[in-house]
Parts: C-alpha cells; sequence; structure tokens
C-alpha cells in the first residue's frame, strides 16, 4: 500500500516524504531480507566453517544473478497483474503446475520446520527453557500476525524486523578480520572441486536464489497493485511502467544488496572464528552461535542468537504465504492478505497448515537439522526448471503486453538460470560415484 500510495503522490507532483527512497521500499526489501532465514543462516556458517574463505565468492557471483531474476518475477507481477502461479496456470500445462507447486510446497514446509527449530533453538540459549516449546510459540505468533493483522500494519512490521540483519554487520565488528586476505579470496577464488565443496555451494545458490523468493515478491507487486484503487496492471496502462519500473529496480537493488550482504558477513564471521579454530562442522544456526560464544565472546553470542530470531519471524510469513499465493493461484482461490479470513478462507487456510505442519515436524523423529540443509539443495534444483518458465513467461507478449523484459536483462536472468543449472549438473555429477 505504501508503495501504491508513493506512485499515487508521484504522479500529482507532491508528497515528497511520501517519495523518499525509504517509502518507496517494500516488496524487495522484505524479500531480500527474508532470504537470510535461519536455515539461510545455517547453510552460510556451515559454508564459512568449513571452508573458510572459499565460498566468500559466491556471495559477489550471485549478486547480480538474484538482482536480475527477482526483477523479472517482481515485473511479471506488476505486468500482468497475476502472482506465477496464475499466470503458469493460464499457459502451460497442468502437469507442469502441480509438479513446481507440489515441490514448493515441500521445500518451504521443510524451511519452516528448519527454521521454527533453530528459533526455539536459539531462544533457549538466551534464556534456557523448552526448545520445543518455543518454536510452537513462534510459529502460532507468525500465524496470528498473517491472518489477524492488517495487510499495512503486517508490511510495516516486516520493514522493521529487517533491521536485525543488522546484527550480522555488528557480529563481524566485534572480531579481527584481514581484510586483504578477504578482498583476494572473494574476486580471486582457489576452488576446491570436491563432492562436499559442491554441495555446499550448490545450497549457498539455493538458499540465496530461492523459488519461495520468485513466487512472493510477484504476488507482493499485486497485492501493492490491488492495495491502490488507482492502480491497474502495468499492460493495460504502459505509460505508468518507467515510474514502476524504477521503484522495482531500486526495491530490489537495495533488498538483494542488504541480503546478499549480510549472508557475505555470516560466512565471513564463521570463517575467521570457528574455521580459524578448527570448528568446522555447523548443523544448526543456534550451533554457530553457541560456538562463536568462546572465541568471538558474549556479545557475538547474543547479536548472533537475536538476529536468529528476528530473521525468522521475518522468513515464516514468507515461507507460508508464497506457498499459500501459490496454491491459491494455481486452484484459483481468492489470494491475498489484503482480504478478511473470511473471504479468502482456503488461502488462509494455507498458511495455517504450512506454518503447523512445519512446527509439527519439530515434534516428530525427522531430523529438521539434516532436512534444512538439503532443503537449501532442493531449492536449488527446482530453480532451474522454474526459472526456465519466468523467462519464458517474461518474453511473451500475450502475458507481458508491450512490456517483454528487455534483451539485457533477458541475458541476465538466463545467466542466472544456467549457473544454477550447471552448479546442480556438478553437483550430481560428483555424488555418482
Amino acid at each position: 500500500m505504501q508503495e501504491a500510495e508513493a506512485k499515487k503522490t508521484n504522479a500529482t507532483g507532491g508528497g515528497e516524504r511520501e517519495q523518499s527512497w525509504l517509502k518507496k521500499l517494500g516488496p524487495g526489501l522484505i524479500t531480500g531480507a527474508a532470504d537470510d532465514d535461519p536455515s539461510g543462516i545455517a547453510t552460510y556458517s556451515q559454508a564459512g566453517a568449513q571452508f573458510g574463505f572459499g565460498m566468500l565468492w559466491t556471495i559477489l557471483f550471485t549478486y547480480p544473478l538474484m538482482v536480475g531474476i527477482q526483477i523479472i518475477s517482481a515485473k511479471i507481477g506488476s505486468v500482468s497483474g497475476h502472482g506465477l502461479a496464475t499466470n503458469i496456470r493460464k499457459h502451460y500445462p497442468r502437469w507442469l503446475l502441480y509438479s513446481i507447486i507440489s515441490l514448493l510446497l515441500v521445500a518451504n514446509i521443510i524451511n519452516i520446520a528448519a527454521d521454527v527449530a533453530a528459533m526455539g533453538a536459539a531462544l533457549k540459549l538466551l534464556v534456557d527453557g523448552p526448545a520445543h516449546l518455543f518454536a510452537l510459540g513462534f510459529g502460532l505468533l507468525s500465524v496470528v500476525l498473517q491472518v489477524f493483522l492488517p495487510y499495512h500494519r503486517y508490511v510495516r512490521i516486516l520493514k522493521w524486523l529487517t533491521l536485525v540483519l543488522l546484527a550480522y554487520f555488528a557480529t563481524a565488528m566485534v572480531v579481527h578480520i584481514p581484510w586483504l586476505t578477504v578482498l583476494r579470496n572473494t574476486v580471486m577464488p582457489t576452488f576446491n572441486w570436491t563432492p562436499a565443496y559442491i554441495t555446499t555451494m550448490v545450497a549457498v545458490f539455493g538458499t540465496t536464489i530461492s523459488p519461495y523468493l520468485f513466487f512472493w515478491q510477484a504476488s507482493q507487486e499485486v497485492e501493492d497493485m490491488n492495495a491502490d484503487p488507482d492502480a491497474c496492471a502495468l499492460k493495460e496502462a504502459p505509460e505508468k511502467a518507467d515510474a514502476s519500473f524504477r521503484r522495482i529496480k531500486l526495491d530490489t537493488f537495495i533488498g538483494m544488496g542488504f541480503s546478499n550482504l549480510v549472508a557475505f558477513f555470516i560466512i565471513l564471521t564463521t570463517a575467521v572464528t570457528l574455521h580459524a579454530h578448527g570448528v568446522t562442522q555447523i548443523d544448526t544456526a543456534a550451533q554457530a552461535a553457541s560456538a562463536l560464544k568462546p572465541i568471538a565472546g558474549e556479545f557475538a553470542f547474543v547479536l548472533f542468537s537475536v538476529g536468529i530470531i528476528g530473521t525468522g519471524l521475518l522468513a515464516i510469513p514468507v515461507l507460508a504465504g508464497s506457498a499459500a499465493y501459490a496454491i491459491s493461484g494455481a486452484f484459483q482461490w481468492k489470494n491475498s492478505l489484503s482480504a478478511q479470513p473470511a473471504m479468502a478462507k482456503k488461502f488462509y487456510a494455507i498458511i495455517v497448515l504450512a506454518t503447523l505442519i512445519g512446527v509439527a515436524l519439530c515434534f516428530t523423529k525427522i531430523d529438521p537439522i539434516k532436512a534444512l540443509y538439503w532443503s537449501a539443495v532442493i531449492n536449488g534444483v527446482i530453480s532451474v526448471p522454474i526459472m526456465v518458465v519466468m523467462m519464458l513467461m517474461a518474453a511473451r507478449a500475450d502475458i507481458m503486453g508491450k512490456l517483454v523484459i528487455s534483451r539485457r536483462l533477458s541475458v541476465l536472468g538466463w545467466l542466472c538460470t544456467a549457473a544454477m543449472g550447471a552448479a546442480v549438473l556438478a553437483m550430481l555429477y560428483t555424488m555418482r560415484g
């Protein structure tokens, strides 16, 4: 809604306060911050602990690719007026739609399970108590916020929650960092083509460029459009496209930049602390926080733990919400966080069920921590066909009208798809024997 208001004031030449760059941030900022969820923190921590500075290059490499593919997803939503699942349903075979939605749902639920487990464990580190009950509490809190809080207030809370990511910058500042060595390893990396290295690389790619982020950002563009009574799909009003695309680019560049910078600092912090002291196996984000305590001190430990809880509160609504958008779009159900629960019962039911099933997995013998690492790998694998479909949609005039993506953006999107595909193939090849 804030983005919609900003567009209206711009059209009338007033409202300078509403037109500040901060007011323009929304779907891209929240999407980027949600990318650094507890399961992502665990993946980045494991990368830093196991390979030291050897994985820093992945963050630099994925940034332009991530920006490109997220801008494409946002443009599909804003131009067509529909989310990704609705567009796939309208223009592609049902088997493809159901395959993509099923894989997305499974990956998201596993991610939710890993995230709430990590949040419960992190709170236990800080105040002691039953981690499973803490996890249940976080899951219920997330459900209540999504179902009962008005959309514009809910989005405002998500924006403020992005500030918890600053904890990871602060954590890095309390340890000694050899910056010249870091720079050299980032821009001139030494590759280690072992199965463990390649699998970790795919996990980093998969947790950085995740399918749920595509679905969420496209759907949030539609939400913001529907919240503005004067707005419509850009293909019906192409004269508004330039201003809208500028906002999308700014939002996405900043959101993904913030996300990748945080990921960089998590890998960096665990590399100079855990890896340097021989701690090379990290299974959970909470374990990473605990391992930091004797090495980097109480301050770093507390910041890392608080960051896990805050990012989880940000990411779980995005994971559950993106699944709800996808399934509702596939079956033509009303899907909007702006709608009252009574008006979109099936949409909200998916949010509740996805969250509670994820929480329930924490109470079973299924190890959510092992599932967490492989959910990142699964995200990497399933993102390839989803990106292929997105690239094809973004080039179709029947979906995008006159606003099909530019050649430059198309090249960037296909490079992202090819890079992820090559990483997955390399992983499968090394796993053969």
